[in-house]
């Protein structure tokens, strides 16, 4: 019998942000593919998962890929999770879940945490049309990016490091003009901060930041769009 890849979604921050259900599988698999051993072995200590992991990330895709199918065709139920929120968003594993699709094995999804959706649902900003473009280049093809994302009629959604994000904001003044922009950092952690307004307010207040940490999105509001 053929088993199923199991998409698990795992926290973005607060470890208490996960299913039930999740537990429940990641203890029930035959094994738990990750993207590293460490961050998610924290994870499933806190919750008593003992179920072997392997590591899956970008430098080993080709050759985990083929084991991953040979041992799903043998009758292995795998998860799939990511160090933080929903595999495959803007982390490794479409490439596996292509070859499942194309292999005819079960697969399913088990959902839960997401920082551009959790960004999202908490910008204010309009949730009909939305793009994620996740991280930008840092330098080339910049501006090319910039200019397209410019001409969506939709809300944006970037991921940034704490130390680029000025410069980012700056660009985004620069090259998409006045637009009303959320930020969210920290999310779900202690020190979550959540900050909406003008280009220039948004700018000014992390340029007044000591210092800035954690994993960040950035949201950007259309051109047409009135606060």
């Amino acid at each position: 019998m053929i088993g199923c890849l199991y998409l698990i979604s795992t926290p973005i921050g607060n470890l208490k942000d996960i299913t039930l259900r999740s537990i429940e599988t990641l203890k029930n698999v035959d094994l738990i593919a990750v993207e590293d051993t460490r961050r998610s072995g924290k994870l499933l200590k806190e919750y008593d998962v003992d179920t072997k992991m392997i590591s899956y990330f970008e430098h080993n895709e080709d050759v985990r890929i083929k084991e991953i199918i040979e041992k799903l065709k043998s009758g292995f139920d795998i998860a799939l999770i990511s160090d933080a929120g929903t595999p495959t968003i803007s982390d490794p594993g479409y490439r596996l879940v292509n070859e499942v699709h194309k292999n005819n094995i079960k697969i399913s999804s088990l959902p839960g945490p997401s920082s551009v959706i959790n960004a999202l649902s908490v910008s204010g900003l309009p949730t009909d049309h939305f793009y994620f473009e996740g991280f930008l280049p840092k330098k080339k093809g910049r501006l090319t990016r910039f200019k397209f994302l410019s001409s969506l009629p939709a809300t944006v959604i970037l991921f940034e490091s704490p130390f680029r994000l000025i410069k980012t904001l700056l660009d985004i003044e620069k090259f998409m003009g006045q637009r009303i922009v959320s930020v969210c950092r920290e999310m779900t952690k202690i020190h979550e901060e959540i900050f909406r307004g003008s280009l220039w307010k948004t700018i000014n207040h992390f340029k007044n930041k000591k210092s800035i940490k954690g994993e960040i999105v950035i949201l950007i509001a259309k051109a047409q769009y009135e606060d």
